[in-house]
């Protein structure tokens, strides 16, 4: 999966910041009126400035360091009010451009940032900001697990001067700051009757207890003092390790103190048993919402649940032809239980991991310019993750890198629990997070400097996990799943994420229980006991997020295989790939009508 704080992580300046200084900006004289194209990107652009100054961590995961000295301010009311404000304002300032004077490529970005920006206006609405505020953090997407990597030099934060040394002692102050704010969010919420799950809390509880447990010169936070670069002189040297040490000591492991101890005093004995949202106060309101929002579709969580069940019926008739290849005497059951547990199929080591993923990706490089007309010159990196994180991930994910590849994209692939990982993932894993999947898409958007800034930069859950999904189905004609365990691999891979539709709305709108919701995964595929408790619990975390990757998947199919029987021998599938990729990341319904008028295109030609 996409790390989604990269994308989706809010922070805040003040109120004023909200895009106020467009409104008041008088108009120009009629004779030197701007055109409708000029006024749009003018719009796109400031708003986008606008954004930064409010968000100061998404321009430093951009690589643009103006306000690398902060991290803004996360939680705030004021945080949501600006975000509001500013959505309104945009809105407005958008639909006073004449939308019939602008060209085909400039309406498509019109509809993109209407869409979008009223999908954020609409969570940010009073009856649902009040049930997402009140829960600044989990155990999946939270600032506590987030920041250390940032702090560590190997992610978003640069530590190449002097200045980013003292702008690091900056954002953790700021970082501290924000856990307070989260402190106080949890407090409203526990006052309005709208809490978190017991379950999350114990999971954040324990994911603090394992930083704190560090000493602060082994912790990700001291990681820029072990590997000075050169630009460093000896006196800011002993300058900064005793400002770093005082720092971690007295700002940044008292902070985790305070959310640890609020989290395992206070708030875990108010926290609600019921896994669901439906049983949160305003929880299927809630839901109902996220699952559009995240689909960018109007499906609801019946539809998606019954969706689920149909793909599910469907991929096991899969397994069982594989079953069958590979002379299995045993019925489905006791094939996964084999595929799960047979020893041959574990790694031995994180090394065998790194090695077995870079080999895979010299073989992908070698395929892919015969799908692809275009490919990033972002490089791509392959890491395990950090160990004080690895418990509470998925099997994967995708940090990008910045647009002028100084940075690069990374895929951190998961090694905890050693024998619960099996070598029959790994091919699809690859094309899912790295190569043609988010590494692809990610960064060829973010270098495409024609785009606007919101669409080099933004975008929706259903096209990035959809596309990702879609790539590892790319493994077929490529010619890796000829191997029957490979394909089964992506097989399980796909199951996965047909069971997410099942899953996620079995736990939020039909009261499924985490126990329930495990028993049916391992009951539909070859996941590890430990990989389906991570999935479900991710799922009781963030909920309608997984329900994306399915959907998002099975559109892009679609649109292929209506281009492939309209256009026959005309089709090229490198052509096909660039008209998916090359304006950013599309909701579903601009996505299927960009492909209709293309294919519309091609045959008129």
């Amino acid at each position: 999966m996409l790390n989604f704080s990269r994308a989706l992580i809010l922070s805040c300046s003040l109120l004023a910041l909200g895009g106020s200084a467009l409104a008041q900006a008088p108009a120009p004289p009629a004779s030197i009126q701007a055109s409708a194209h000029e006024r749009l990107f003018r719009l796109f652009r400031d708003s986008d400035e606008a954004y930064l100054q409010r968000n100061p961590l998404q321009a430093l995961y951009r690589g643009d360091m103006r306000y690398g000295d902060r991290l803004g301010d996360l939680f705030s009311d004021a945080h949501y009010q600006a975000e509001k404000a500013a959505a309104e304002h945009d809105l407005a300032a958008l639909h006073a451009i004449p939308r019939d004077q602008l060209s085909a490529s400039d309406q498509l970005a019109y509809e993109v940032f209407d869409y979008q920006t009223q999908d954020t206006l609409r969570g940010l609405q009073p009856d649902l900001l009040k049930l997402t505020e009140a829960r600044p953090m989990n155990h999946f997407y939270g600032l506590h697990t987030e920041y250390p990597t940032i702090a560590s030099g190997q992610g978003g934060a640069p530590f190449n001067s002097v200045v980013d040394y003292d702008n690091g002692l900056k954002r953790n102050r700021d970082f501290a700051a924000n856990v307070d704010t989260a402190i106080v969010q949890w407090r409203n919420g526990e006052a309005d009757g709208v809490v978190d799950t017991k379950l999350t809390v114990r999971n954040m509880i324990e994911q603090l207890n394992n930083q704190l447990k560090l000493k602060p010169t082994d912790s990700p936070y001291w990681g820029p003092i072990k590997s000075f670069p050169a630009a460093v002189g000896p006196a800011e040297r002993a300058r900064l390790t005793g400002a770093y040490r005082e720092s971690i000591t007295k700002t940044i492991y008292p902070a985790l103190t305070r959310m640890r101890d609020f989290l395992q005093n206070e708030y875990l004995a108010h926290a609600r048993g019921g896994v669901g949202l439906m049983y949160m106060k305003g929880g299927d309101a809630l839901y109902r919402y996220q699952v559009q929002s995240q689909t960018t579709t109007k499906m609801t969580p019946e539809e998606v649940h019954a969706l689920g069940l149909k793909e599910v019926a469907r991929i096991m008739q899969g397994f069982e032809k594989v079953r069958q290849e590979v002379g299995f005497k045993g019925d489905l059951h006791q094939f996964f239980d084999y595929m799960r547990t047979d020893k041959k199929f574990q790694p031995t080591s994180r090394e065998q991991l790194n090695l077995d993923f870079y080999r895979i990706k010299k073989a992908v490089d070698a395929k892919v310019p015969e799908y692809f007309s275009k490919v990033p010159k972002t490089p791509l990196v392959i890491r395990p993750y950090p160990p004080f994180r690895e418990k509470f991930e998925a099997g994967g994910s995708y940090d990008s890198g910045t647009p002028d590849g100084s940075r690069p994209g990374t895929f951190y692939f998961n090694a905890y629990d050693l024998p619960s990982r099996s070598t029959w993932e790994e091919t699809t894993l690859f094309l899912h997070e790295g190569e043609p999947g988010h590494h692809f898409q990610i960064s060829l958007a973010q270098e495409d400097s024609k785009l606007p800034s919101f669409m080099r930069f933004g975008g929706n859950n259903a096209y990035v996990e959809g596309w990702a999904l879609y790539a590892e189905t790319l493994g077929y004609d490529m010619g890796f799943y000829k191997d029957p365990y490979q394909r089964f691999g992506t097989l399980n891979d796909e199951m996965l994420r047909a069971m997410r539709l099942v899953v996620d709305t079995g736990l939020h709108s039909k009261g499924w229980t985490r126990e329930q919701a495990i028993q049916y995964m391992l009951d539909h595929s070859g996941e590890s006991k430990t990989d389906a408790t991570a999935e479900v619990e991710r799922y009781i975390a963030i909920p309608g997020q997984a329900t994306t990757y399915k959907i998002g998947a099975l559109t892009i199919q679609r649109l292929r295989k209506e281009a492939q029987d309209q256009l026959g021998p005309r089709f090229d599938i490198r052509e096909f790939h660039d008209q998916v990729l090359n304006s950013g990341a599309l909701p579903m319904l601009i996505l299927e009508q960009k492909i209709r008028g293309w294919i519309a295109a091609k045959k008129a030609s």
